[in-house]
């Protein structure tokens, strides 16, 4: 196991991604946090507080589920669907791996008008099956297909290759 990020560098990197939300956003009324359950939503949190310090824009927060073992079922959010139409919506992961998880995600709010989709994730690994990117990433790794990464957000914050 080694370790990536430790928890000065996930703190440093959850305040980075916060501020290019805040610029993303900055002529927005309102706009959505929309985490992938588990630690997608954990990561939604920690930025939200980070964003609750310096920005004066209202914002929401939303968990997303999607079922990571059959990715065809429906895609659920704790928000009503009217919560979000029309707006600026982030959607957040801990790691962008393959992709699919993120892209399941995405195609749920493509399937509702918004003013934009942004994604965001901690850890951008460079193995995606499917077409997607992130906006904003905390940190760029390639790694071969038989590494593993994990962020553990209990305790102290850390993610780690396996």
């Amino acid at each position: 196991m080694t370790i990536i990020l430790n928890q000065e560098q996930i703190a440093h990197k959850i305040r980075r991604i916060a501020y290019q939300i805040y610029e993303a956003n900055i002529h927005e009324e309102h706009f959505i946090l929309a985490g992938i359950e588990k630690n997608g939503y954990i990561l939604a949190e920690k930025l939200y507080q980070e964003l609750k310090s310096f920005c004066p824009i209202p914002i929401e927060l939303c968990k997303v589920i999607v079922n990571k073992t059959n990715v065809l079922a429906p895609v659920t959010t704790s928000l009503p669907v009217e919560a979000y139409t029309h707006q600026s919506v982030v959607l957040v992961d801990d790691v962008l791996s393959t992709g699919a998880t993120l892209i399941y995600g995405v195609k749920h709010f493509l399937e509702v008008p918004l003013k934009q989709l942004k994604t965001a994730v901690l850890v951008n690994r460079n193995h995606k099956k499917f077409p997607i990117k992130a906006d904003f990433k905390g940190i760029s790794l390639s790694t071969s297909l038989q590494e593993h990464i994990e962020v553990s957000f209990e305790g102290a914050p850390v993610a780690y290759l396996q």
